[in-house]
């Protein structure tokens, strides 16, 4: 049971082009966690994004603010860390994103539409989907808890 639970979550199918992926978005991610979390980049802390939250009636504000930054901000997408429940949560982060506030402006970012939420939700689903990739840490996790050479791994 414990080699089929690290399968799951550790192994990937994706090589090269999952880390080509992973890297690029899981720094715009963490660029847009710091800034719901720290106000860093020009974005409003906690206690600004929390009360921009409430406002769009996702409340406690302040909470979804942290869950939201936080998923961003720790995802750990950059280092292929847990990477497919990491890609996950934002995944559904972006759906989010995508209905309670850009939806209403349709697809272009020029009105804040939500091709970017869309483009970042599609990124980060196939990542859930087929893993972290090449040289990412769930790639030594899979090796501890998996067992070495149990891995899907199907390219050179």
């Amino acid at each position: 049971m414990k080699n089929k639970l690290a399968q799951t979550l550790f192994s990937s199918t994706g090589g090269y082009a999952a880390l080509v992926l992973r890297v690029p978005v899981g720094l715009i991610l963490m660029a847009h966690g710091a800034q719901k979390l720290f106000g860093w980049f020009g974005g409003y802390g906690l206690e600004g994004t929390g009360q921009w939250l409430t406002s769009i009636g996702l409340e406690p504000g302040y909470l979804m603010a942290l869950m939201a930054g936080g998923a961003e901000f720790f995802g750990g997408l950059v280092l292929g860390l847990l990477t497919r429940p990491a890609a996950l949560v934002s995944a559904f982060t972006m759906l989010v994103a995508i209905f309670t506030v850009h939806i209403g402006n349709g697809l272009f970012m020029s009105n804040n539409g939500y091709e970017y939420a869309l483009v970042l939700f599609a990124a980060t689903l196939a990542l859930a989907i087929q893993g972290a990739g090449r040289f990412a840490l769930d790639e030594l996790l899979l090796e501890h808890f998996g067992g070495a050479g149990n891995g899907q791994r199907t390219d050179a």
